[in-house]
């Protein structure tokens, strides 16, 4: 059994930034991201873990970025968020911030969407709602290694949940930084897992 999938705990699957401005070839500026999005095969992988945790009656949330008109809210303090202002992208309505077709929300899917901060917990309301839905374990996937997803997986570490992460349905800005970020930091506050087992161990709670 996998810690944080016992028959007392509830999981929740995050599925970060899976948006066509981050990772679709024709419109990410991140040209790294949008290829090792597509080397690993993530995409497919994540729909077929959202399935089974919809098949499970688990809630399933899209952490979406999608910054405000003008930029009123958003802090100036990294390379990422200086390069969304000059380049006028992510903003709401636009189909930059719309989910890639692979992984669109389905049924009763959250869209969690926050309008700065590089990690969802940041100044929202993410927190709280999961445990006003009783979650206690987050099972994160998509993009990026390096950043939303290391960050959130700490975030939520520190607020005590427990976090699997399955290292097959994560993509970072290269496989350099990928690798370097699952073997050196996530072990340290995640339990690094496959979907398919993470499939396995909901198919056999029943």
């Amino acid at each position: 059994m996998i810690r944080g999938f016992e028959n007392n705990k509830r999981a929740a699957l995050l599925i970060s930034e899976c948006q066509r401005g981050v990772i679709s070839p024709a419109m990410t500026p991140f040209k790294g991201l949008g290829e090792e999005v597509e080397r690993r095969g993530i995409l497919d992988k994540i729909s077929t873990l959202a399935d089974a945790f919809r098949a499970a009656g688990l809630p399933v949330i899209h952490l979406h970025v999608v910054h405000r008109k003008g930029y009123i809210d958003l802090p100036r303090t990294s390379v990422i968020i200086a390069r969304s202002m000059k380049e006028n992208r992510m903003l709401e309505g636009t189909a930059e911030v719309e989910s890639v077709d692979e992984v669109a929300p389905k049924g009763d899917d959250i869209v969690h969407a926050r309008s700065f901060s590089l990690v969802a917990f940041h100044g929202t309301e993410l927190d709280s709602m999961l445990r006003n839905m009783g979650v206690t374990t987050l099972v994160p996937v998509g993009v990026s290694t390096n950043v939303a997803i290391s960050g959130a997986s700490l975030c939520g570490s520190d607020l005590g949940y427990q976090v699997v992460v399955p290292e097959d349905c994560i993509a970072g800005a290269t496989q350099e930084s990928h690798e370097f970020i699952v073997q050196n930091l996530l072990p340290l506050y995640a339990t690094l897992s496959e979907s398919q087992t993470i499939m396995q161990t909901l198919a056999e709670r029943g």
